[in-house]
């Protein structure tokens, strides 16, 4: 029972986001009362916490898996994005907004484990993608990838890109061109334009 309600608090906190989802919503969802999910979480705090670990934990997984694939790094690149924007139902409820700013302890943490993943695997795919000739050599692999990270962030803010103007999907996409385009080789740039 635990763990179906962790992947339904989960889903339903992508869906709508942390704060907007109630412990009511959640019993109704899952057809049990309160004091059945009260029994396996003291607190809503407590429950978001584990949801977004158990988030985080899902898509670290994904991205593994697309790592293990041996694929080459333009192609990691567009499919660790798209399994990952697919996995968390394309961010439309701004669930990130929604924990920063109701629960910034679990968002700072959450923040911290996002960028040690990233650290580790785009890194990695920025070295591969020298090694084969689809990126530049002389890139500086540290300033690229705190600009990619960072930029990833930026299009997530819903100050710099309103919801109602722009699509998230449509940004990520832009912007993940963009970042290619600035670092690829003419090899990379082919293979870019292949898979664009």
């Amino acid at each position: 029972m635990r763990e179906k309600i962790l992947e339904q608090a989960s889903s339903l906190f992508l869906e709508y986001g942390f704060k907007s989802v109630t412990m009511d919503d959640l019993s109704e969802r899952l057809g049990v009362s309160k004091k059945t999910i009260y029994e396996h979480f003291n607190t809503k705090n407590q429950l978001v916490k584990e949801s977004a670990d158990h988030i985080f934990q899902n898509v670290s997984c994904i991205i593994d898996e697309l790592c293990d694939q041996n694929l080459d790094p333009i192609t990691e690149t567009l499919a660790i994005k798209d399994n990952v924007m697919k996995h968390l139902k394309n961010e439309k409820s701004s669930p990130q907004f929604q924990l920063q700013k109701y629960y910034p302890a679990i968002s700072q943490s959450l923040k911290q484990k996002q960028w040690d993943k990233m650290y580790e695997c785009y890194r990695n795919n920025l070295k591969k993608g020298i090694e084969q000739g689809y990126y530049r050599e002389d890139i500086d692999v540290e300033c690229i990838f705190r600009f990619y990270y960072n930029g990833m962030n930026l299009v997530k803010d819903k100050k710099v890109f309103p919801h109602q103007e722009f699509s998230t999907a449509h940004v990520n996409d832009q912007y993940l061109e963009y970042h290619l385009r600035g670092i690829v080789t003419p090899k990379g740039l082919k293979r870019l334009e292949e898979l664009l």
